[in-house]
């Protein structure tokens, strides 16, 4: 077998393995985020933005506890 060849076919193969792990990856989370849901979902609470996102921060929301009166 050639060098050029041997190069193109670890290339491809290292290619094609890592969408594999980054599919595998996604599929894994997509699930453990559905199971998380759905239990919240069981035990009666409402899903909050925090629970449906807890990879996303509200960094420019600005947070106000009690009530609020009106201007």
């Amino acid at each position: 077998m050639k060098l050029k060849n041997k190069i193109a076919l670890g290339i491809s193969v290292t290619a094609v393995a890592g969408i594999v792990f980054c599919f595998a990856r996604r599929s894994n989370l997509n699930s453990n985020r559905k199971q998380m849901l759905s239990q919240v979902a069981d035990e009666g609470y409402e899903t909050a933005h925090d629970i449906l996102f807890p990879d996303q921060e509200i960094g420019s929301m600005k947070v106000h506890y009690g009530p609020v009166i009106p201007k």
